[in-house]
């Protein structure tokens, strides 16, 4: 679990980055999509194991 924020803090940086940095605005799309394929595979993972409970 602690991989997981470790990630989701690092994407979200890079978004910010993105959007302080006017010339990175791939930096932006890259983190966002990063971001929310994290927090899905993430969430997935959780109510799988929390299933075989």
């Amino acid at each position: 679990m602690g991989i997981l924020v470790a990630l989701l803090v690092v994407w979200a940086v890079l978004v910010v980055l993105g959007i302080v940095v006017k010339g990175l605005f791939w930096l932006i799309i890259v983190g966002a999509v990063l971001f929310v394929a994290t927090g899905v595979i993430g969430f997935v993972k959780r109510e799988a194991l929390g299933r075989r409970h």
